[in-house]
């Protein structure tokens, strides 16, 4: 393996050892575990965390609480001002952290600084939101009587991040969440600790230059009890959780058990349908980096391929030939299209699903495997696979976090379409074709029943200015974008009588 240059850590001010909570600038001396960041990349040690407990938890949220109090009342234009410091904060530190959310996770440098990239984005988005948070005025039954709506901070939000973007979905939640005058807890996923630190690190410094409560920002890296405790605390308004649906779904019961509000964003098993009418020199690309982009690790990653019969051959060879393209390795380097999977633990599942799908009848078009030797030390590195398999199969109705992709051939566009949607799972959809009337009916009711649906693109990729969620297992929450923000707040119902009497509405009578 190549020896990696990691001065991006000390830049960050990445230490050896770490406290695993923060109330803004300040990391509290926590009392939980130690646990090892451990770069797939080479194996190496990147920096040791000690984890928090429920006890620097609830520091953090008593933090929280008290800058809500002042947050809150601080205009939103002015909070949007301070987010907009944020957005300039990143663009001086994409570099670095793009640096290290490829060290830490795996995913493409180029990846790694598009996520930071999205981090920006998305401030930007927040800073006009700041300035857009509408109501809207509606007409009164009674006379000399005004109606309006208005919108107010929920309070404490909390988020609970994946490992596979392990600063854009926080940033998507934060930055929104900010300029509409709540305050966060932080809980990322323990396997990317340090990516977590150094957004804190790099927050913080704005927020105390503009001498605002420290608790607005809190941190609070721990084990899956440190997420169930959030789940269920009621001072905690909204739960923004991203991850698997089996985790999804434990934590809308805790928190729908006690009336709270909740963003779930889980599981995906994308498909894209490749129709008659199809430019293939488009479709080849969407697939491909939807199939193997972030080693497949995306909830938006190509999962399945539906091609009808007439471009079954053309597509199935044309995917062979790509496959052999693709560079795998030190995802640093940019000659590399490909890094390694998250962890072990990743690499098992990976081949446990790979036997399954041999003993289903899966039909190999690509071989997969597990690369050892040089450049591999690690162990988590993969070759990207396809299969050819019927859609009745239970492997291509379930979700394997991996770079496994399923070709699935059909007759007609309502089979294609009745085969995407018979899945539990319903994210992101894409359609490959130079037919309107075909990619209207895609989008039509009778069309993609995901919260994404794409044509002559990939399902993967999305752009921070639309809502992104989707239906059924994947949760039906909406994060960036579009109107998402008014997740993030409460809504109120005004009514103004400026008349001389009182009359009552559906034209009761109450007299005495």
């Amino acid at each position: 393996m190549t020896l990696i240059d990691t001065s991006f850590l000390s830049e960050l001010q990445i230490e050896k050892e770490n406290y695993g909570a923060a109330i803004g600038a300040q990391w509290i001396p926590t009392q939980g575990a130690s646990i090892n960041s451990v770069s797939p990349v080479d194996a190496a040690v990147i920096g040791k965390v000690n984890l928090a407990t429920e006890t620097e938890y609830n520091q953090v949220v008593t933090a929280a609480q008290d800058a809500f109090s002042i947050w809150r009342l601080i205009p939103a234009p002015q909070r949007g001002e301070i987010v907009r410091q944020i957005g300039n904060a990143l663009r001086e530190q994409k570099e670095a952290l793009g640096k290290l959310v490829s060290y830490e996770m795996g995913k493409s440098l180029q990846e790694g600084l598009g996520e930071v990239q999205e981090m920006i984005d998305i401030c930007d988005f927040a800073v006009g939101l700041s300035r857009q948070l509408y109501g809207l005025t509606i007409h009164s039954e009674r006379p000399a009587h005004r109606m309006y709506e208005q919108w107010h901070p929920l309070g404490v939000v909390g988020i609970i991040s994946a490992f596979n973007f392990p600063v854009a979905v926080w940033a998507w939640n934060s930055m929104l969440a900010w300029v509409c005058g709540d305050v966060c807890v932080w809980k990322p996923s323990e396997k990317v600790p340090l990516t977590a630190i150094a957004c804190q690190k790099i927050v913080q410094k704005i927020f105390e230059a503009n001498e605002v409560p420290a608790g607005i920002c809190g941190l609070v890296i721990g084990d899956a009890t440190i997420g169930k405790t959030m789940a269920e605390d009621p001072r905690i308004a909204l739960v923004s959780a991203t991850g698997s649906t089996r985790m999804g779904k434990s934590v809308a019961a805790a928190v729908g058990a006690r009336l709270g509000k909740s963003i779930l964003e889980l599981g995906g098993n994308n498909a894209m349908i490749i129709t008659e009418n199809a430019d293939l020199e488009i479709a080849i690309p969407g697939a491909v980096f939807g199939a193997v982009g972030t080693a497949g690790q995306r909830c938006t990653s190509t999962r399945r391929l539906l091609i009808h019969e007439s471009q079954f051959e053309a597509m199935k060879s044309k995917l062979t030939h790509a496959y052999q393209q693709i560079a795998i390795g030190n995802p640093l380097d940019e000659q590399y299209h490909m890094g390694p999977l998250i962890d072990q633990d990743a690499v098992k599942a990976y081949e446990t699903a790979r036997v399954k799908i041999a003993a289903e009848g899966g039909k190999v078009v690509v071989e997969g495997g597990v690369l050892t030797g040089t450049g591999y030390e690690s162990g988590c590195y993969v070759k990207p696979c396809i299969y050819e398999m019927a859609s009745h199969h239970q492997m291509v109705r379930e979700e394997t976090f991996a770079p496994i992709l399923y070709l699935t051939k059909y007759k007609n566009l309502d089979e294609a379409i009745q085969i995407q949607n018979n899945v539990p799972q319903g994210l992101s959809s894409a359609i490959m074709t130079n037919n309107l009337r075909e990619s209207e009916i895609f989008l039509s009711h009778a069309g993609s029943d995901c919260g994404i649906a794409n044509v002559n693109i990939g399902t993967s990729g999305a752009e921070i200015g639309g809502a992104f969620g989707g239906e059924k297992e994947t949760g039906g929450g909406r994060e960036s974008g579009s109107d998402a923000w008014k997740a993030y707040m409460r809504r109120q119902t005004n009514t103004i009588n400026y008349s001389k009497e009182l009359p009552l509405a559906q034209g009761i009578k109450f007299d005495f």
